[in-house]
């Protein structure tokens, strides 16, 4: 079966776990202590995937399953679900609104479909690779800027406990993106704001990180909206890169400068 045939039953898939998440949210969730936070997150997953996990290998039967959901490094060779059953969980159990559920078919460590829903709002970003990216059946864009001074930039950590370089360079980053750009943002998940770029509605992303499940979807959505994907260096991204970046086409390169002079 094609991908674009397989959509319609991913999409499926991840409402379906969408609505059993939903079920848990309350705006007014306030965790008290780590170990509530903790037991909150395992929680919202194993929902998600009771309905997530049998659904996707009942639509792909022969294709591998990640069950790590903040793993990086590359996969091993043939098909791969990498799934998020609560992308932006954190923000899920204090009661924002920025959590979705995702899942992507990878084949040979290129992502060619995936499927991003927000249960709370509805919104539904999806792309197949080859064939673009849409927002509730409308097609995607990336922006069209030329000038980096007048970007709406992004960055994000990927994982609680980060090494000291990583945080470094984060800060380091944030700190030259604020010279040279409009305006910068903080934000999790990494998704959540690839999807923003895919829309034009931010210029820049990047993240130091490798953590699978919150790149390969916006990726996907990047490039298939017009985005430009590479490492800060300017390469060629894969899974297990070091870092990532996604651009507006025609700001990369002067993103590119600004990331490369962060050691």
């Amino acid at each position: 079966m094609s991908d674009k045939k397989l959509l319609p039953a991913v999409v499926t898939a991840v409402r379906a776990a969408g609505y059993r998440v939903r079920q848990r949210f309350a705006e007014d969730a306030r965790p008290g202590s780590l170990e509530e936070i903790l037991d909150s997150l395992r929680a919202n997953d194993d929902t998600s995937l009771e309905v997530l996990r049998e659904a996707l290998r009942r639509i792909r039967p022969g294709a591998g399953w990640v069950d790590d959901e903040l793993a990086g490094s590359a996969l091993p060779a043939g098909e791969w679900w990498v799934t998020d059953p609560v992308e932006g969980n954190i923000n899920h159990v204090h009661g924002l609104a920025d959590w979705a559920v995702t899942a992507t078919l990878v084949r040979d460590n290129e992502a060619v479909l995936t499927v991003v829903h927000l249960p709370l709002t509805g919104d539904l970003y999806t792309a197949i690779r080859g064939e673009g990216a849409w927002h509730n059946g409308i097609a995607l864009r990336a922006s069209t800027k030329t000038s980096l001074d007048a970007a709406f930039v992004a960055t994000g950590q990927a994982r609680p406990g980060e090494d000291a370089l990583t945080l470094r360079r984060i800060g380091e980053s944030i700190t030259a993106m604020l010279g040279a750009a409009l305006v910068a943002r903080m934000s999790v998940p990494a998704t959540l704001q690839l999807v923003q770029l895919a829309a034009g509605r931010l210029d820049v992303f990047w993240q130091y990180s490798d953590v699978r499940s919150g790149l390969l979807a916006g990726a996907l959505l990047a490039r298939e909206a017009g985005g430009v994907v590479t490492d800060t260096h300017g390469r060629p991204w894969q899974p297990g890169a070091a870092d990532f970046l996604a651009s507006a086409p025609a700001v990369h390169r002067a993103a590119v400068d600004v990331l490369t002079a962060v050691a």
